[in-house]
């Protein structure tokens, strides 16, 4: 029998293959972005630059860059079927070069586009994709890696400080905007953290996005950390230097919508290429932007490969994903008549609820110790469940819900408290129907929301007393927890990312009290496990008085799973001293106080005080035992037993 000649060319590692077009077209090319791009290769001994995009339905594609003049002759990009990959090498290119696409579309007209794929991209207001090689990270955080595989965020303390990079700090007197590289701010921040005893940092817009003003929840380059702050390398040093430091890193990740700049992913191929065709699912009326195609699994790979690039190949702990309520529900933010229906004539979003399950299940089984975290603000059932069960299988959901309640009454008069005691108590109704975190971000300190300070009642002092007494109720409340930077000093202005925080506040003694009071807080929870290793379970919590609203005193206790070092916390929000006060509890063991909002460091009395106290026998709260304790005007007490 005679062998016919193969045509067939032998793929290299580093090409599009069959099995490339196939996984990607199944929605199942979890490493993708190790393929698509640009990347630097060695082919037939000679040293260039693999170039492969996505363009099903483009007439032709070449790309053009610093290495050829941009001319769109001289690098034709070849087609792959069966799912329109256009490839090439080009031997002139190199690292540091800056190139877009050329694509030629249906209509006959050319585009320019910036590689969805890139790693690094030139500084805004530039849009071009810049080539760079971030094969060979330097990384020496195998300790913090390996802890990680057994980390649970159920059980572990989770206390999150929330950053925007761009104005937390800056140099002043630069004609620039002053902004701190990813070296620079890894020190700074890590001794921050570190001092205040945050857990985490989570940062804000750091995928690659053209206009400032939208914090970064407008991203063109989806696998690019942002050029303002530095090289992808400076990234990686910024992640690596914080986990060295002991300090987890959570993203911001947006698989919400996307903008409608021309070099971005917006009719990419002259065609609805990442976004739904039907402008009634493909738009946010709302926001201006287009929405992602969660029926393709081409573009469910694309974001799927995405959050999986971050974690894996960045060391990142976690994402926060924005707008999951947008994505799960097909009329958000749409009148009647402006959205389309499922195919059972509901309102939810099947492929995206599909995506959601694909998304979570693979990035955590893939990674053990990741947290997803979902900014989800419905009453959305099962987000924290797991899949099997018929659930989105995030590991944590922002409580919303307890948000608004806590900051709405925490702005009243402390007169009207009494009339709105249920709006601090309500939460633990529902406190155990997911796996919740306690949020106060930087959505409540913009557009005229007033600052975290400025939201409270009363005189200048009292306002620092009011968000005391606030803080210590988040912090001894069940789930996890994240502040927005500058709400720990008592940031006065409302957050803007033009300029930094208003750290010269720190040389008046009420913003230097609440920072220390907040750094106690802090250091308290992450210390105590009665404080955090139950927040999933009922067990973990129990109220001593919930329904004290004449006098807008509230007590609880934390319980540990051991049943030993247990924590109670009573809390006055009024201005009314309490005297006489009287407090129930669960036993008669000595009860040792271990915070008093009336220490001198943190701006009370400084009035001595017994450490110790020991129970009588003497019904209070419907408890056997209790003890007299003498409680401030907006007194916070916290007692370990």
């Amino acid at each position: 029998m005679v062998k016919k000649n193969s045509t067939k060319t032998k793929v290299q590692p580093y090409e599009i293959g069959e099995l490339d077009h196939y996984l990607f077209g199944q929605g199942n090319h979890y490493e993708i972005y190790k393929k698509m791009g640009a990347h630097e290769v060695t082919k037939n001994g000679k040293r260039g630059v693999y170039f492969a995009v996505w363009a099903p339905h483009a007439v032709n594609v070449s790309v053009i860059g610093e290495f050829n003049d941009w001319d769109e002759t001289k690098d034709k990009m070849k087609r792959g079927e069966p799912l329109g990959i256009y490839t090439c090498f080009v031997p002139e290119a190199k690292k540091g070069d800056l190139y877009k696409f050329c694509i030629e579309t249906q209509a006959g007209e050319k585009i320019y586009k910036a590689d969805p794929f890139a790693n690094y991209a030139e500084l805004r207001p530039g849009t071009a994709s810049r080539i760079t090689d971030i094969s060979n990270l330097n990384w020496s955080d195998s300790k913090w890696m390996t802890a990680r595989e057994k980390w649970d965020n159920k059980e572990e303390p989770v206390s999150i400080y929330e950053v925007h990079m761009g104005s937390w700090m800056r140099h002043p007197g630069r004609e620039d905007e002053g902004f701190y590289t990813y070296r620079e701010f890894a020190e700074a921040i890590t001794k921050y953290v570190k001092e205040m005893g945050y857990t985490h940092v989570e940062l804000m817009g750091i995928a690659e996005h053209p206009f400032d003003g939208s914090w970064g929840y407008q991203v063109t380059g989806y696998y690019a950390p942002t050029a303002r702050y530095g090289t992808p390398e400076d990234f990686a040093y910024m992640v690596n230097y914080l986990h060295k430091n002991n300090i987890g890193v959570i993203l911001d990740w947006v698989p919400a919508h996307f903008p409608k700049d021309a070099h971005g992913l917006a009719d990419f191929d002259g065609t609805p290429t990442f976004e739904y065709p039907d402008p009634r699912k493909g738009e946010h009326p709302d926001w201006g932007t287009k929405v992602f195609n969660y029926e393709k699994p081409e573009v469910s790979n694309f974001l799927l490969a995405n959050a999986l690039f971050w974690v894996e190949h960045y060391h990142v702990d976690g994402l926060r994903v924005d707008a999951v309520a947008s994505m799960l529900y097909l009329d958000y933010g749409r009148e009647d008549g402006q959205w389309v229906p499922n195919i059972y004539g509901g309102n939810e979003n099947l492929e995206a609820i599909e995506f959601f399950k694909h998304l979570n299940t693979i990035v955590k089984k893939r990674n053990p110790g990741i947290v997803m975290i979902a900014e989800e603000s419905t009453a959305w059932p099962k987000v924290t469940d797991k899949a099997e069960y018929g659930g989105l299988d995030f590991s944590l959901k922002w409580n919303m819900g307890w948000m608004h309640d806590f900051l709405e009454y925490m702005k009243l008069d402390p007169y009207f408290r009494k009339y709105n005691h249920t709006k601090m108590n309500f939460a633990m109704v529902y406190a155990y129907s997911e796996n919740y975190m306690l949020v106060l971000s930087h959505d409540e300190v913009v557009h005229l929301k007033c600052s975290m300070i400025e939201k409270m009642p009363g005189s200048y002092e009292d306002k620092f007393k009011n968000l005391m007494a606030g803080y210590a109720f988040m912090t001894g409340h069940p789930g996890k927890k994240l502040l927005f930077m500058g709400q720990d000093f008592g940031q006065h202005r409302e957050w803007s990312k033009k300029r930094e925080l208003d750290w010269f506040l720190l040389d008046k003694e009420p913003n230097r009290h609440l920072q220390a009071f907040v750094k106690e807080l802090l250091h308290l929870y992450k210390n105590n496990k009665c404080l955090y290793e139950y927040d999933c379970y009922p067990e973990g919590f129990e109220w001593i008085n919930a329904d004290d609203g004449d006098r807008s005193i509230f007590s609880f206790v934390r319980h540990s799973e051991s049943g030993k070092s247990n924590m109670l916390f009573i809390i006055n929000f009024t201005p009314v001293e309490r005297p006489d006060y009287r407090v129930g509890t669960t036993c008669r063991r000595k009860h040792t106080l271990v915070l008093s909002s009336d220490d001198k460091k943190f701006g009370g009395t400084g009035k001595r005080r017994p450490k110790e106290y020991k129970p009588a026998k003497k019904e209070c709260d419907g408890r056997k035992y209790s003890f007299r304790y003498k409680l401030p005007a907006y007194g916070v007490a916290v007692f370990k037993f």
